[in-house]
């Protein structure tokens, strides 16, 4: 039994670090640094800034990490599914006994690679509408204020400026960002947001242009232009906004979320203003054709006047048959004056002759029968209205007789008033009366009250005087 364990015995024992180390050391001394090619898995950016995500092909995947510092110097930013070569060095993670790939760098597994992501970025854009026509805002024809953001360092900014001096002096804002690497996408995004963000009338002047400029380069050189953040600035931007990145050849998607895609950025320079000697001129042509058009459209309706005024008959043609029918109309007034005159003094003569004193006087006295017969009628229904309320007064004086006071008194019941006439109707208030005020039917006698007096046990059984009923 003891020669059976005597070679497990002899075989070194090795700690889990010192097993770990060794791996790591032979893994980085036999691969060291190194290029892998493979198409990006998933891509996780930790809060801290580290970028982790996969390298894989049809067999076989490596974890992949880079940390912030390489991530920032990145000039294309790793996307799933995008074909890349890697450069870096392989090392293990202990923790998870797992090796991986400290990725440096990235760049597209050539240019196919990299047109293949743009144009499958800009069929997304497009389906969103970014792209569309009807967003695009027409330019100002003599801007104020122009913003341009691009690089302070380079050609770029000084060709801009020399040629807006050139053709028309404006106002020129100028925000300075990074036109290449992975700081270009998000300075390019806010200083669009930036200028949109300046308020009418306030210390900064608000542009009414904006222009994007940045020289030529790679595709790796202008992909900063390709970023979504960037184009959806530009698509979202309220100030009309021109794109001048690269040279002819070179497109980017913010040249179509832009309002205008000039190929250089000289030639935005003179989109966005015209030549201030050629405006003059243009001016000064227009007034003149101005100055002639209204000269000439006065002379053709002069002689358009004249020649109608020749083919007017003339004013003394137009009045002489007015002016002959006025002198037969006068000539024939006075007689058919007296001819009416005379017309109508036999028709007066006609209507007199049929007027007799005896028949005006038969009307009249058959109009004073028929008022005098109406006077009769009226008088004797006022007569019997009259009578009817004399007969309606007499009733109602007998019942009031009947039913006043004074006919009661007649029956031998008397009033009792007090000093100021009111009228008292217990023995309570007449005890309290200074005087006593008694009308009888024929007279009134006053008399003093006295005081009731207060029986020393009185009967709850003995019924009280009946007083009567004055009414």
């Amino acid at each position: 039994m003891d020669l059976i364990d005597e070679p497990a015995r002899n075989t070194p024992e090795f700690s889990v670090s010192e097993i770990s180390g060794a791996v790591k050391r032979v893994l980085e001394g036999e691969f060291g640094r190194l290029r892998v090619r493979g198409e990006v898995g998933r891509v996780v950016v930790a809060r801290t800034g580290h970028m982790y995500f996969d390298l894989k092909d049809d067999r076989a995947v490596i974890a992949g990490v880079s940390w912030k510092g390489q991530v920032a110097r990145m000039t294309v930013r790793p996307e799933e599914g995008m074909e890349v070569i890697a450069t870096g060095r392989l090392t293990t993670f202990a923790p998870q006994s797992k090796y991986q790939l400290v990725i440096e760098s990235v760049e597209p597994a050539g240019a196919g690679a990299l047109m293949a992501m743009l144009e499958k970025r800009r069929a997304a854009l497009a389906a969103e509408g970014l792209f569309a026509t009807e967003r695009k805002r027409p330019l100002p024809v003599l801007p104020r204020v122009i913003g341009v953001i691009t690089s302070l360092q380079g050609a770029v900014i000084r060709d801009i400026l020399h040629r807006l001096r050139d053709r028309f002096g404006v106002h020129v804002l100028v925000w300075p960002v990074a036109v290449q690497g992975q700081a270009c996408a998000p300075e390019v995004a806010r200083a669009i947001v930036g200028f949109n963000a300046l308020r009418e009338g306030g210390r900064i002047p608000r542009p009414d242009l904006l222009i994007v400029a940045r020289g030529g380069g790679s595709i790796e050189d202008l992909w900063g232009f390709n970023e979504e953040i960037v184009v959806r600035a530009a698509a979202d931007s309220a100030i009309p906004l021109i794109s001048a990145v690269g040279h002819e050849t070179d497109t980017t998607l913010i040249d179509h979320a832009a309002d205008q895609r000039a190929p250089t950025p000289s030639a935005a320079a003179e989109i966005a203003v015209p030549v201030h000697a050629e405006l003059c001129a243009q001016l000064a042509n227009l007034q003149a054709r101005l100055i002639r058009g209204g000269a000439q459209s006065l002379a053709l309706r002069r002689q358009r006047l004249d020649d109608l005024s020749r083919a007017l008959p003339r004013a003394e043609t137009l009045l002489a048959p007015a002016r002959q029918r006025f002198d037969l109309w006068a000539e024939r007034f006075p007689g058919s004056l007296r001819a009416a005159l005379r017309a109508k003094a036999q028709d007066l003569r006609s209507l007199a002759a049929g007027l007799r004193p005896s028949a005006i006087r038969l009307e009249m006295d058959k109009a004073r029968e028929r008022l005098e017969d109406r006077a009769a009628r009226a008088e004797r229904a006022i007569r019997t209205q009259i009578t009817a309320q004399d007969a309606r007064l007499a009733a109602l004086e007998r019942l009031r007789q009947s039913l006043g006071y004074p006919a009661t008194l007649q029956r031998g019941y008397a009033v009792v008033r007090d000093q100021s006439e009111q009228v008292l109707t217990t023995a309570r208030a007449a005890g309290a009366a200074q005087t006593l005020s008694i009308e009888f039917a024929d007279s009134r006698l006053t008399a003093l009250p006295q005081k009731p007096a207060r029986a020393s046990n009185p009967s709850k059984d003995t019924p009280l005087p009946d007083q009567g009923n004055l009414f």
